[in-house]
C-alpha cells in the first residue's frame, strides 16, 4: 500500500473546505431562540402549536453555495481524500439548501434527503421501548446551568492537563436551548437542568465524545476530520451515547428520550402537528415538558429529522462492536462508520496523526466490561444502568 504525505494541492483543497465549513454555526441557526421562553405558554395551553423564532442566518446561503461550489477539490490528487472531499461537498450543497429553506415548508423534504429516512424496523423498536421502559419516575435532584458549567470546565481540565493546547471551551448561553456542541465549544443554556444521576453521562458524550473527536479531527492533516465528513451525525450521535452506556450513566429515562425522538420525527413524517406529537408522546407516559422539548427539536427550522439518528447511531455501533469491530480509530476525528475504511486505509498509509487526547472513560476498565456486555445484548432494555 502507497505510503507517503498528501499533497500541497490536497492539502490545500481539505484546509479551504475546513475553513469554510467552520464558518456555519449550523446547530446554532437551526434552533429557536424563544424555545424556552414560550414553553411554558405551551404547556399551559398545549391545543396551539407554537411558533418559533431564529436568528438571523450569520452567512448568506447564495455567497456560501458559491464558495462550496469554488472549492479546488478537482486538484486532489489523492483518490481517497477525494471521495471523502467530493461526498462532504454535496452535503454541503445540501446544507445550504436547508439554511435557505428553514421554517419553510421546503425544510422537511431536504433534511430527511440529509439525515435519511426513518425505517419501519427502527420506528418498532422505538415503539417496543417505550412500551417495556419504565416512567413516571422523576429525577429528584438537578443541576443548574452555573453548576453544571463548572463540571464540564473540570473536565476539560482533566484533557488539558494531557494535552494543553487542546482548543476546549463551555459557556452559557441565552440563545440555545439544552447543551450542544458547536465547533470547539459546549454551549450551556442559561435555562439547563441536568439530572444529578446523568451530569457525567452528559459530560462524557458532549466533552467526551463531540469536543475529543472535534480536537483530534483539527490535529489531523485532513482538517476535515475536525469540522465532519460526510454524515459524520449518526455515527459521532451513536458513539456518544455509546459512551453513557459505558460510564454507566444510560437511564431508563435517558433511552425512553431517544425512542420518543424516533417517535415523534415518523409522527413529523406524517404529517402530524406539533400539538399531536405532543399528545402522542404524552400518551406514551412521557411529561408534558419532555415531551415538549422532544417535540420543540423534531419540529424546529421546518421539521429537523436529526433526532432520529441517535437510537439508529447507537444500534449501527452496538452491530460494529459486535461483529468485532474497534472503536479507537472514531476518535481521530468526525466521519461516519460506512467511512471507516477509507479512514483505516489513511492511517494504514501513516497519514493520519496519533489521537491527541481520547475519552475519559476508556481508561476505566469497568468501561471496557460496559461496552463489551452492550455488545453481546439482544435486548436495548438491558444497557439501561449497565
Amino acid at each position: 500500500m502507497e505510503k507517503g504525505a498528501f499533497s500541497a494541492a490536497d492539502l490545500a483543497a481539505d484546509h479551504a473546505m475546513a475553513s469554510l465549513a467552520g464558518t456555519v454555526r449550523f446547530l446554532l441557526e437551526m434552533t429557536p431562540v424563544n424555545a424556552d421562553d414560550i414553553r411554558a405558554r405551551f404547556l399551559a395551553h398545549p391545543e396551539v402549536d407554537p411558533v418559533f423564532e431564529y436568528r438571523t442566518l450569520d452567512v448568506d446561503p447564495d455567497v456560501l453555495d458559491a464558495q462550496v461550489a469554488a472549492l479546488p477539490l478537482d486538484a486532489v490528487t489523492d483518490t481517497t481524500l477525494a471521495a471523502l472531499l467530493r461526498n462532504r461537498q454535496r452535503e454541503m450543497k445540501l446544507r445550504v439548501e436547508m439554511l435557505r429553506a428553514r421554517n419553510t415548508s421546503e425544510f422537511l423534504q431536504l433534511s430527511i434527503a440529509q439525515y435519511g429516512p426513518v425505517l419501519p424496523a427502527l420506528v418498532e423498536t422505538a415503539d417496543d421501548l417505550l412500551s417495556r421502559l419504565p416512567h413516571g419516575q422523576l429525577e429528584r435532584d438537578s443541576v443548574g446551568a452555573e453548576e453544571f458549567l463548572a463540571a464540564a470546565r473540570a473536565e476539560i481540565a482533566h484533557y488539558r492537563s494531557i494535552d494543553p493546547d487542546a482548543e476546549l471551551h463551555a459557556e452559557i448561553r441565552e440563545d440555545v436551548s439544552g447543551v450542544l456542541v458547536e465547533g470547539s465549544t459546549l454551549l450551556i443554556s442559561h435555562n439547563a437542568a441536568v439530572a444529578g444521576a446523568r451530569v457525567n453521562a452528559l459530560l462524557q458524550h458532549e466533552v467526551g465524545t463531540h469536543l475529543v473527536t472535534h480536537v483530534n479531527g483539527l490535529a489531523q492533516p485532513i482538517h476535515m476530520l475536525g469540522a465532519g465528513l460526510a454524515h459524520y451525525d449518526e455515527t459521532q450521535e451513536g458513539l456518544a451515547v455509546l459512551a453513557e452506556i459505558a460510564c454507566g450513566g444510560l437511564t431508563a429515562s435517558r433511552l425512553r428520550q431517544l425512542a420518543a425522538r424516533v417517535v415523534a420525527v415518523h409522527a413529523l413524517v406524517g404529517g402530524a402537528s406539533f400539538v399531536e406529537t405532543h399528545r402522542l408522546l404524552t400518551g406514551h407516559g412521557l411529561p408534558a415538558g419532555s415531551a415538549y422539548s422532544v417535540a420543540m427539536r423534531v419540529y424546529r427550522a421546518g421539521g429537523f429529522t436529526k433526532d432520529a439518528i441517535y437510537l439508529r447511531g447507537l444500534l449501527a455501533l452496538l452491530d460494529h462492536v459486535a461483529r468485532g469491530g474497534a472503536l479507537d480509530l472514531l476518535f481521530l476525528g468526525k466521519f461516519s462508520l460506512e467511512d471507516l475504511p477509507l479512514v483505516q486505509e489513511l492511517a494504514e498509509r501513516e497519514l493520519l496523526a496519533p489521537a491527541r487526547i481520547m475519552p475519559r472513560y476508556l481508561s476505566d476498565a469497568e468501561s471496557a466490561d460496559r461496552l463489551r456486555e452492550a455488545a453481546r445484548a439482544d435486548d436495548l432494555v438491558s444497557l439501561v444502568n449497565a
